[in-house]
Order: structure tokens, then sequence, then C-alpha cells
């Protein structure tokens, strides 16, 4: 039986034409999901030699080709443009950029819009961790920033301190900001952020919502920081083996 490869996982070597279907693949499957409309957001992934495989401006995620995307470096110089010359780096450079520098250990970067995630930072300061098991265990806190003027400077600052610490954030009434080790992990914590919004909305929406219990949540964080050490430690070795 055949078994159809995850084009989104991909190792620090993986070859420019794999890197690039990763890119399309995750942004079809955003866009299908409703986690991006129209030509909404932008997704990166780092390649061998600290060069940045990036996402154009102004074409719809859902519908990219390989050829659309564009590589530069960590200051942003263009190295290799998209098959169409016309075709510029998104607008939101900067912000990929800035993770890349502040995380070593992040090979993929996706920028979203999902409605709840982004609903609830127009409406309260934070996203709340208490209703949810997964939520804890699986994603821990997931700030959000203070505004910032899109396609500027400005969001490269407001996460530049948190995305030190963080795989998921969101940028207050702007979209989400979601890393990973590739496109796969980049694209599940965005799944598990929207999923998570949606259920807090849900559960508000209809009342008496019943948080978890204290001492559950203090279980599940040490959980997740146990796993989060562990998942550390082996890379290390796997590292210290090359």
């Amino acid at each position: 039986m055949l078994t159809m490869k995850n084009m989104m996982r991909f190792e620090a070597d993986a070859r420019e034409d794999e890197l690039r279907q990763a890119i399309v693949e995750a942004g079809r499957i955003a866009y299908e999901r409703g986690l991006l409309a129209a030509n909404d957001g932008n997704l990166s992934v780092r390649m061998p030699g600290d060069r940045i495989l990036i996402t154009p401006s102004g074409v719809s995620k859902g519908r990219l080709s390989p050829d659309d995307l564009l590589v530069i470096d960590l200051s942003g110089a263009i190295l290799k443009q998209a098959e169409d010359p016309r075709l510029r780096s998104t607008s939101e450079q900067p912000m990929h950029l800035e993770v890349y520098r502040q995380r070593p250990d992040v090979r993929a970067v996706l920028h979203a819009h999902p409605p709840y995630a982004t609903a609830l930072t127009a409406s309260r300061p934070q996203i709340r961790l208490d209703i949810l098991p997964e939520m804890v265990s699986l994603l821990g806190e997931v700030p959000v920033t203070d505004l910032a003027m899109p396609s500027t400077h400005q969001s490269a600052d407001v996460i530049r301190e948190l995305i030190r610490h963080h795989d998921a954030l969101m940028i207050r009434q702007h979209g989400s900001l979601t890393v990973g080790r590739d496109m796969e992990e980049a694209l599940v914590n965005l799944e598990r952020l929207e999923h998570v919004a949606k259920t807090i909305v849900i559960a508000e929406l209809l009342g008496n919502v019943k948080p978890l219990p204290a001492e559950m949540l203090r279980q599940l964080e040490r959980q997740r920081l146990e796993s989060l050490v562990q998942d550390i430690l082996l890379q290390t070795l796997q590292g210290g083996g090359e």
C-alpha cells in the first residue's frame, strides 16, 4: 500500500524544491480551512546558509505556485526573484526575519488571520488557559502583543521578546504567528490555536463556563515543561551525533 509523503515535514538540509512544496501545501491547507482569506497571510522557511524562502505579496496563499516564492537573506536582500519578476516579498518580511534572528531552532514561520483567535484579541487582553487541557499541555500561554501597524517594522518590534519563548502568539487585532522546526509543526500550532479559540468563544456564548481545577492546570503545565526539556535533550543528543 502506497503512503503519501507529508511534504510539510523536512530536515535542515532539505532541497529547495522540497521547501517550496512545503510552503505551497501549508498555504493551501490554511486557506481551505479558513485560517487565511483572500491574499492574507504569509509563510516562510529557513534554508541552508540562513537563506529564507518566503511568499510574495498580493497572491492568495491557497493558490500559490512553487515558482511564486522568493529567496532572501537575513538582511532582507533578494537573492532569487520569483518567476514573475513583478512579485515582491511579503510586506511582513521584517517580522519573519526577526523570528529567525531570535530563534535559531525555528525553520518555519506562518502568519495567519484565524478569525476566532483574532476576535478574542479585539475583546480582551489575553487568551484564557483554563478551559481546555490541551491548551495548557500542548500550547501553553499564548501571549498577545501590543498593537502594531501592519506591514511595518512595528510588527517585528512587538514580537521580538515574546517569540523567544513561545511557538504561538497573537498580534493584537491582526492575526497569529506560529513557528516550528518544519512547516507541519507551524501549521499544527496554528490549527490548535484556532480550535482552542473557537471553543472558548462557543463556551462563553453558552455561558456558565467551568474552569479546570487549579491543581490540574499546575500538573498539565509541569507535564508540558517536562516534555519540552526531554525534547531539547533529544535534539542536543541528535545534534551531537552529526
